[in-house]
């Protein structure tokens, strides 16, 4: 049992030691390119999927086996982790770093709630849209990060408000005039007294986070008996209607987090990993840029936000319909109370503010930029760097009066330093995606591919829509257990060789692999977002695993009908294009 133990504590090092043993006969007895290659790529994958190494210390790796092998020279590879991709990471970032600091962020989640109403279902679809919204240019972390505090506490006023509510409507049932002392007790019981707590540790991914348990989950399961007095199961039925609530408001922004980063380029690591990844491999095709890519996942976004929704819905509290879409209903107690802590909390920000207001002309400035078609010389990047480095010039006060008509003075301080911006730049995943760069460099160098390509070919005698399918379950099934950016980095270099081999535009099955790759619904540690939500402590394990399933099979299910239909005229996807290599194929692939 003692060595059992000790080989737990150093399970990490020993899978680092052992791996490149274990597969150092591949390139000790095959001796070509090709093997040694793959060699690397086996390592740094395995890597990446335990994260026995920090993921960028193993996207590292490259940089020295390519030149021991002789596959790639010292300069070459070094060039790979540092590309466009980066110039755009920047731009972007700079843009992320002004919208956290200055507090753009809550004010545009508070407003978009607002407008929504405070009807139960239509806040959560308020939450989840401005979660999404945010998502879009900040990262899933940040947007889930920056929304839960907010959901948290109108999930608590809520809860407060109905036991206020039924309390009182109990009270005068009985003839009783001051039901304040049992109201007291009640509220407690619902109340989540360490919250703001548990919002501190929000703002960093923990991977033991999946331990955590809700405390209101374990009560129930403790409480649980055959036969309950009808004043027992009353009260066991608020209990898990309270705690409905809250696990549905989590999952919400969770989901949307995830969900609304599929709608730019900019808004996941893997959309930002497949467009650079597909430019290096194809430089002639100039077809995805920013605008292409939000023409063609703006509706997957909505479709799956909706479905989302509803079933989210239906899952903790009954989709009800008929109430949804009643005019002209008394608001209940739970809207009053939703509606007054949403506007105490926009109060709170008081008016909006210079910094502000420059940040959201920058983000429009931004916006309109990327969603422009560039030829020539100027890029995404350029667009973004340009954008970005104004944060660095434009001043964050403007000249006050005092009484006396005089300009006060101050410091020159611009809109965000360099300390701001390299707190919020996830240089982790800049070095990550370098290391991916520099795999698929190192595979057409080594010409892995071009053998990869050869070996996939018999697969073209399958219908395209069953290997566009199998490839997203796979992903999908594999981004569970791994990171997002590990996952896409590993099966780009595989799906690309796979579509040459049998003939059919690269993007057909590329798009939706990379779509997939963020379906990370299932398991807290799965998906930072899923962790920080699940560190407030309101969910199970299996709350997330019933929500998440249904989550996928949506998600996948979108996906697929989007890349079948309203996808194809965009990019002509049935003609395999001029700009992919021609590789002679003898298989028929079903369209």
């Amino acid at each position: 049992m003692k060595i059992l133990s000790y080989l737990l504590v150093y399970r990490r090092f020993l899978l680092i030691v052992l791996t490149p043993l274990l597969l150092l006969p591949l390139p000790l007895i095959i001796k070509t390119k090709e093997a040694e290659c793959a060699y690397t790529l086996f390592v740094v994958a395995i890597f990446w999927l335990t994260e026995a190494l920090p993921l960028a210390v193993s996207a590292l790796l490259p940089a020295f086996m390519f030149p021991l092998f002789g596959i790639m020279g010292s300069k070459q590879v070094a060039s790979a982790y540092f590309k466009d991709f980066h110039l755009l990471l920047i731009g972007v970032i700079c843009l992320a770093t002004s919208i956290e600091k200055w507090n753009l962020h809550k004010r545009v989640a508070l407003k978009m709630v607002m407008l929504v109403g405070v009807n139960p279902a239509w806040l959560m679809l308020g939450f989840m849209v401005s979660c999404a919204f945010l998502s879009m240019w900040l990262s899933n972390t940040s947007a889930a990060a920056m929304v839960m505090p907010i959901v948290e506490a109108v999930a608590q006023q809520i809860i407060r408000a109905e036991a206020e509510a039924d309390e009182l409507e109990l009270s005068c049932s009985n003839g009783s005039i001051n039901p304040a002392l049992e109201l007291d007790e009640n509220i407690g019981e619902y109340d989540n007294p360490d919250w703001k707590e548990k919002e501190k540790q929000a703002n960093g991914y923990n991977n033991s986070v999946g331990s955590t348990v809700s405390t209101v989950e374990k009560e129930n399961e403790k409480g649980k008996e055959q036969n309950l007095p009808p004043a027992e199961a009353e009260r066991k039925s608020k209990k898990d209607k309270y705690s409905g609530i809250f696990k549905v408001m989590c999952l919400c922004v969770a989901y949307s987090a995830t969900i609304g980063g599929l709608t730019t380029i900019t808004g996941t690591s893997t959309n930002l990993i497949f467009t650079e990844h597909f430019n290096s491999r194809y430089p002639d095709c100039q077809c995805i840029n920013f605008g292409s890519w939000f023409i063609l996942s703006i509706p997957i976004t909505v479709i799956i936000l909706l479905l989302s929704w509803v079933w989210l819905q239906w899952l903790f509290l009954g989709f009800d319909f008929k109430n949804m879409f009643k005019c002209g209903k008394k608001k209940t107690a739970r809207e009053e109370a939703s509606s007054r802590v949403i506007l105490q909390e926009y109060k709170k920000l008081g008016p909006i503010s210079y910094p502000e207001t420059v940040t959201l002309v920058l983000f429009i400035l931004m916006t309109s930029k990327l969603l422009l078609r560039y030829k020539g010389y100027i890029t995404d990047s350029t667009a973004a760097l340009v954008i970005g480095l104004l944060f660095f010039i434009i001043p964050a006060k403007t000249l006050s009066r005092t009484s006396n008509g005089e300009n006060t003075v101050f410091g020159y301080m611009p809109l965000i330093t360099w300390k701001e911006f390299q707190s919020c730049m996830p240089w982790e995943i800049a070095i990550l995606v370098g290391g991916g760069f520099a795999l698929a460099d190192g595979c057409e160098v080594s010409k892995l591919s071009e053998w990869v390509a050869s070996k996939l070919t018999p697969l073209g005698s399958l219908p395209l829509w069953l290997i566009i399918l199998i490839s997203c379950l796979i992903v999908t099934s594999v981004t569970e257990v791994a990171s997002n950016p590990a996952t896409i980095t590993i099966f780009l270099p595989i799906l690309s060789p796979l579509a040459e081999a049998i003939h059919v535009n690269p993007l057909f099955i590329l798009i939706p692999a990379t779509l997939c790759t963020s379906f990370a619904f299932l398991l807290p540690v799965a998906n930072p977002a899923n962790a920080i939500v699940f560190s407030y402590g309101h969910l199970n394990i299996m709350d997330m695993v019933k929500a998440g399933l249904g989550i996928n099979i949506i998600g996948v299910a979108v996906v697929m009908l989007a890349i079948m239909t309203w996808i194809v005229p965009i990019f002509d996807l049935y003609t395999y294009p001029s700009w992919a290599p021609n590789i002679p194929s003898t298989n028929g692939t079903g369209l």
